[in-house]
């Protein structure tokens, strides 16, 4: 007997998101494939019985029917089905009753309501979470005597006693080792400072891997790469939780203010998902349908966005590009108004206190040449080189962590690396101070009221022009030694970072990445504005660089690099440029960046296809299927099917020879999430597919309001039962469960075709036919094996780690 391997297991149900989401463009998709074969549009009185509609045996549905287990997937098309017919529902009451039309009202309204609570709360975590970290930031520096809540900035701008010379120096505030000697310079002074610096580091982050390591183990890491794996359709219970969210909030104060080569901008977006699925509980129209809550989830990933980088615009691309797997265009406009709230809350809340959204907002006064496209380019190509050096070191150091005894021991390992990081960053002082900082100093252009040591040129007595249009001018012994200073803090960080991203602390990306590219494109700006100053009748600067002009902003060269290898980790273009322009507030330097990134990327997927997050989700053997993965084998769906040549039968139902004891008996030996339903073991034909959990709930939910069901009984899945003798028990009634129209293809349909028709519907599995015959099944698990394999890729690693 031909028949085929069973259903998906716990780990191998399919998902995804789809981009053709209504089922007219299902079947479009459909009609012109070779091979391919569909059930047809169903009746509304036939769609009761399918699963767009899924009751139990009883007239009124029984509890959890149609939800999912963890580490499933979710069946995009069964989720569409189910909210297409609860809308149905409520538009046709809504013509009833004054009432039921107020109550369509709220209910096509709780999107926005959503939208906007989201907005609220991710915007006021996201600033608490700033004011948090610049006060604990400089408590391991020193403390502000009247007040102690106050950073160093904040507590010297209330002071009378600061002068423009020395901004940052104020009697109010006081270093630790001032505090407790009375002494602020000397080499004991030094010590104890350095001594208490490196103590504070290794308390926050004990205290933040702590916290993780109890009371929620999802609060670590960056988050995107499983907010992807979700948003494809993946089920993590907890990730999202109420825990996670309170951890991940005060963990990230902590981790952040240790000092550790990190970000809070990728956690933000993790924060903001559950500030999304923490609102979608209070919505049945959300809480009960997994398609649904994952629009939610995308628009708050957008708002997570928009509150790390104060870009509102930057987070709507930014979910779209990259994170969201299923996103239309209901979900970008509110994706859009959750970016906007957010953004307006923080910048009611104002963080930073310069009434920007973020802290190096900077705005350039000098155009830049077409002769600066050149270093521009070179320093995408150092983005690009950077991302794959950063993903293949960090990869194999976390597939080491998973292999070795290092994975036992992470608190041990977060205080080691802080040890570190803490010990070699305070002796420099643009690796002491936080990383935002440190890139709020390089984006900066250097005017007559800047007082960094980057700025320290050599001014002509002789020279009179306006402030905002100094010309360049020969570098000074402070840009010299700053520069030797950069570069040690490039390598620092570029080492630093590989071993930080990936430990049980909350952990992102973003600014380690951007401050290494700012740091290399500071180093480039200002060798080429000295060259051009000393060597001003070279041809490349003879048209656009004369003597005593404002030629070359080395900002403006910071930013380009930091944006360049952001792209070259996370290989992200539009929403990346977007972000970048939206930090710098110039629409000309929109070129600039563009180039940078474009050619970040290209040099990068030379080395690799994938970013640091495809990269993750591959390492954590997550089933996420990549819509920009190209399939171009010529195989067919009966080379991928199982079962194969030696595997067991396929284990099926049929629609009128199963008892209840047969049910449960295959429900215990088996761990497959879902079974084909025949009309006989002879002939095979297939009738439709039932999930393994309804068909669960339903004979335990028969069992104890049905009388007369025992193990004995018949279940059926036909419209009409069969005329039993009195003597026999009651049967078991299950059409309702039934999915009568799964997703069919022929064992001769090319793989690419297959590949594609997953991707695009976010299907869980797809069963393989000849002429009505069942012949196997295709699970999302099969396809990622099969394309692992095909790339000569280990195939077993596709599963839930």
């Amino acid at each position: 007997m031909e028949v085929s391997y069973p259903a998906c297991s716990p780990s191998e149900g399919g998902g995804g998101g789809s981009d053709e989401p209504t089922i007219r463009l299902l079947f479009d998709l459909l009609i012109p494939v070779p091979g391919a074969s569909c059930a047809t549009p169903t009746t509304p009185n036939e769609e009761m019985n399918g699963a767009g509609n899924l009751m139990d045996f009883l007239d009124e549905p029984f509890p959890d029917v149609g939800t999912y287990e963890d580490f499933h997937t979710i069946d995009w098309l069964r989720e569409k089905s189910r909210d297409t017919d609860r809308h149905r529902k409520i538009t046709s009451k809504s013509k009833e009753s004054m009432w039921e039309l107020i109550k369509s009202l709220l209910d096509a309204w709780s999107g926005w309501v959503v939208m906007l609570l989201i907005g609220l709360l991710s915007g006021t975590l996201a600033g608490v979470i700033d004011l948090a970290v610049d006060w604990m930031t400089d408590l391991k520096e020193g403390v502000c005597l009247s007040a102690f809540w106050y950073s160093h900035e904040q507590c010297c701008w209330t002071s009378n006693e600061t002068t423009f010379d020395d901004r940052d120096k104020c009697p109010q505030w006081q270093t630790w080792a001032e505090l407790m000697t009375g002494h602020a310079e000397g080499g004991g002074a030094y010590v104890l400072n350095y001594f208490l610096y490196v103590l504070w580091a290794l308390l926050f982050s004990f205290l933040a891997v702590s916290l993780v390591r109890v009371f929620a183990p999802y609060a670590c890491g960056s988050g995107i790469p499983e907010i992807k794996t979700i948003l494809s359709g993946f089920i993590i219970r907890g990730y999202l939780g109420k825990w996670t969210l309170l951890i991940k909030t005060v963990t990230l104060v902590l981790a952040v203010s240790s000092g550790l080569s990190l970000g809070k901008e990728g956690p933000l977006v993790h924060v903001a998902c559950c500030c999304g699925n923490l609102f979608c509980s209070l919505f049945s129209k959300y809480s009960k349908n997994e398609g649904k809550r994952r629009e939610v989830l995308s628009a708050a990933a957008a708002a997570g966005v928009s509150v790390a980088f104060g870009a509102p615009i930057g987070g709507v691309l930014f979910s779209l590009e990259e994170v969201s797997y299923y996103f239309p265009l209901k979900t970008l406009w509110r994706s859009f108004f959750a970016a906007l709230v957010a953004a307006f809350t923080l910048r009611a809340i104002n963080p930073f206190g310069n009434s920007r959204l973020v802290l190096f907002y900077v705005e350039y006064h000098t155009p830049w040449y077409m002769a600066e496209l050149v270093p521009f380019i070179l320093l995408g190509v150092f983005g690009g080189l950077w991302g794959t050096l950063f993903i293949r070191a960090n990869i194999a150091w976390c597939r080491r962590r998973k292999t070795t005894q290092l994975g036992k021991y992470p608190v041990l390992e977060v205080i080691a690396v802080t040890a570190i990081t803490a010990v070699l960053a305070f002796p420099n002082p643009y690796t002491r101070r936080s990383t935002s900082e440190l890139i709020s100093e390089l984006f900066n252009d250097c005017g007559a009221l800047e007082s960094s040591q980057l700025c320290d040129y050599v001014n002509n007595p002789n020279m009179s022009r306006p402030v905002d249009d100094i010309p360049d001018r020969p570098a000074g012994p402070g840009v010299y030694n700053a520069l030797w200073q950069l570069a040690l803090a490039l390598v620092f960080k570029i080492v630093i970072t590989i071993f930080t991203f990936g430990m049980k602390i909350p952990s992102g990306l973003f600014i380690p990445s951007m401050a290494v590219g700012a740091i290399a494109g500071r180093i480039v700006g200002i060798a080429v504005e000295q060259m051009a100053y000393h060597h001003h009748d070279w041809i490349i600067f003879k048209n656009w660089c004369r003597p005593g002009a404002d030629c070359v902003t080395p900002g403006l060269y910071a930013m380009v690099g930091a944006a360049a290898c952001l792209g070259g980790v996370t290989r992200m273009t539009v929403s990346l440029v977007v972000i970048m322009f939206e930090l710098t507030g110039g629409l000309e330097y929109i070129v600039p960046l563009m180039a940078a990134a474009v050619t970040s990327k290209w040099v990068a997927d030379a080395f690799g296809k994938e970013g640091i997050y495809e990269s993750h989700i591959q390492l954590n053997g997550y089933p996420y299927l990549d819509v920009r993965d190209e399939f171009t084998h010529r195989t067919l769906a009966t080379d991928v099917m199982r079962p194969r040549r030696n595997d067991p039968p396929l284990a099926v139902l049929t629609q009128d020879s199963t008892t209840v004891e047969d049910a449960e008996a295959l429900i215990k030996d088996t761990d497959y999430s879902g079974f084909p339903v025949v009309v006989s073991r002879e002939s095979e034909r297939l009738i439709g597919f039932v999930q393994r959990r309804d068909l669960t709930l339903a004979i335990k939910t028969a069992r104890q309001k049905q009388d007369g069901v025992v193990s004995s009984s018949m279940v059926y899945f036909t419209e009409d039962a069969q005329q039993l003798p009195a003597s026999d028990p009651q049967p078991l009634k299950l059409r309702r469960i039934l999915n009568l129209s799964p997703f069919t293809v022929t064992d001769h349909t090319p793989m690419e075709t297959v590949v594609d028709i997953f991707r695009k519907l976010g299907l869980r599995q797809c069963l393989v036919t000849r002429s009505g015959r069942l012949l196997g099944i295709i699970t999302k698990k099969d396809v990622l094996r099969h394309m692992a394999q095909m790339m000569n890729q280990d195939p077993e690693s596709i599963m839930f780690n």
